[in-house]
């Protein structure tokens, strides 16, 4: 059982530029602050410094918008480059409307415009892209961390999506490693003896958006410390098996 859950933010890190050591940036800043990672902590880091380390960075300006994307930015507010990236990064669109796009990606991820962000980018146009495989990027980041301080540690890359029938964004993970995202209660008896047939709590979600409590959006903390959840260990789940099977999904 969990006793009590912290949250520290990771200070310090600052610009994150394509082939950074993310790791490296984000020990230094540790330990400047006197901190260190220990044995089951969960490192939270924004999808945002993720791409920027990873090169995933893109001047739209550069991009010959296609007939259709020049149809999408006459309904928005953005030009149709921008919308062109949005829809090169799209397995197909979802919704259309006053010009937002809500598309699948190709990791399977339902979100506004692929995830294509020009918030917290420095350099003007400059669009941020999400991390060609986030599981990848979460279990390089972990390996780094360990092979350097010899701590195991669970990673989350986390984002900022809207929720259908709910105003407001919230943070969730689009990649993870070492930790179990899903929690299955299916089966277990709560304190009254009614069995829960169909509760799956997406653990890897609620970390994340505990993290963003701490991170914040304009503060420039890209990442944060969860300790003291006693989350499930795995080397094989991936963020994945968050995104609903389209044979159990009511909404398509």
């Amino acid at each position: 059982m969990t006793v009590e859950v912290r949250i520290i933010p990771v200070h310090g890190v600052g610009e994150v530029r394509p082939g950074d050591d993310l790791a490296g940036l984000l020990l230094t800043a540790l330990d400047a602050a006197g901190q260190t990672f220990a044995p089951g902590d969960v490192l939270v880091v924004t999808q945002k410094v993720v791409s920027k380390a990873e090169g995933r960075l893109l001047d739209p300006s550069q991009v010959e918008p296609s007939a259709f994307a020049r149809q999408v930015a006459a309904q928005g507010r953005k030009d149709a480059a921008y919308y062109e990236v949005v829809l090169r990064e799209s397995r197909r669109i979802v919704k259309m409307a006053n010009g937002v796009l809500i598309t699948e990606t190709p990791h399977g991820l339902i979100c506004a415009n692929s995830g294509v962000d020009e918030s917290n980018v420095a350099g003007g146009q400059i669009v941020s892209l999400l991390p060609e495989d986030p599981d990848r990027s979460a279990a390089r980041l972990r390996a780094a961390i360990r092979a350097a301080t010899g701590v195991t540690v669970a990673v989350i890359i986390s984002d900022t999506f809207g929720r259908p029938w709910r105003e407001g964004q919230v943070n969730v993970a689009i990649g993870c490693a070492g930790i179990a995202p899903l929690n299955d209660y299916a089966g277990v008896s709560d304190p009254y003896g009614y069995t829960m047939q169909a509760t799956l709590i997406a653990i890897a979600d609620e970390l994340a958006s505990a993290a963003e409590l701490a991170m914040g959006k304009i503060d420039g903390v890209p990442a944060a410390i969860v300790r003291g959840y006693a989350y499930t260990p795995s080397e094989e789940a991936t963020a994945r098996r968050l995104i609903r099977d389209p044979r159990f999904d009511l909404f398509r």
